[in-house]
C-alpha cells in the first residue's frame, strides 16, 4: 500500500517514519511512504506558495496553482483517494481506518494522498474540488496537517496485512492492561491485578476484557 504526502514540512516525517514496526513494513515492502515537497511545484519565482485571502481576514492562505500541479504530479504515482486534512473534515475512526486498509492494502500504485494544509487553510478550489475525502482526526486546530497524516498512516498501516503480527493487536481498542508485580504500591495505596486475570480461566478473563473495552468502538461501529 502506498502513501503519498503532500507538505511544505517534508523533513518533519524524516524521523516518525524511519523508527520501529513502521520502518520494518517499509523495508518488507508492505507499505511505502513518500514525501512531497509543495514548494517545489510553485511557479512563483521565490517558491511562495501562500497570499493574503480575498475578503480580508488574519493570516495567510495556501494558494491553489504549486498544490493543484503536486497532486497532479502525484496522482500519476498514485492512483488512489485524494485525502485533505482538516479539523472541518469528518472524524477519522478505527472503522475509517479499516475500510482505507481493505480497499488498497493489496496495491502497489495505489493507496492515499495526503495534503497537509497550513497558515489559515487551503485555497477552496483545491480543498473543496480537487480532494476525493476531507477528514479530522479530532475537533481540534493544528498547526498544519502534517500530525494528522502521521496518525492516519499509522492506524491505516495497522490495519494491512503483516504488519502486525497479531491481528487482534492490530484491530483492538484497549482494556485496561496489567503485568507483573501483582501488586503495586502508588503512596499509601496497594493496588492489586484484578483477581479473575490471575485466575487462569480463559472464559472468565475475555468477559472481563469485553466489559472493559474502550466504548468508542461500541459507539463507531452504531454509527456505521
Amino acid at each position: 500500500m502506498r502513501f503519498d504526502i503532500l507538505t511544505i514540512f517534508p523533513s518533519s516525517f524524516d524521523s516518525y517514519f524511519s523508527e520501529s514496526i513502521i520502518k520494518r513494513a517499509q523495508k518488507n515492502k508492505l507499505i511505502k511512504i513518500c514525501t512531497h515537497d509543495i514548494r517545489k511545484f510553485s511557479k512563483d519565482k521565490h517558491k511562495k506558495v501562500d497570499d493574503i485571502p480575498f475578503g480580508g481576514g488574519a493570516g495567510m492562505v495556501m494558494t491553489p496553482q504549486p498544490l493543484y500541479d503536486a497532486i497532479k504530479h502525484v496522482k500519476k504515482l498514485n492512483k488512489g483517494a485524494v485525502i485533505f486534512l482538516s479539523p472541518s473534515g469528518e472524524i477519522f475512526t478505527q472503522i475509517k481506518a479499516e475500510r482505507l486498509a481493505k480497499k488498497y492494502e493489496k496495491t502497489k500504485n495505489k493507496g492515499l494522498i495526503l495534503i497537509c494544509g497550513r497558515y489559515e487553510g487551503v485555497d477552496e478550489r483545491v480543498a473543496g474540488y480537487v480532494a476525493d475525502e476531507v477528514i479530522s482526526i479530532g475537533d481540534y486546530v493544528l498547526n498544519g496537517g502534517e500530525v494528522a497524516a502521521m496518525a492516519v498512516i499509522e492506524s491505516v498501516s495497522r490495519m494491512v496485512p503483516m504488519f502486525i503480527a497479531k491481528k487482534e493487536s492490530a484491530e483492538k481498542f484497549d482494556h485496561p492492561q496489567y503485568t507483573r508485580p501483582e501488586t503495586f504500591v502508588v503512596g499509601k495505596k496497594k493496588l492489586k491485578v484484578p483477581k479473575v486475570l490471575l485466575s487462569g480461566d480463559h472464559k472468565k478473563i475475555q468477559e472481563w476484557r469485553e466489559r472493559h473495552k474502550t466504548k468508542v468502538l461500541k459507539l463507531t461501529r452504531l454509527l456505521t
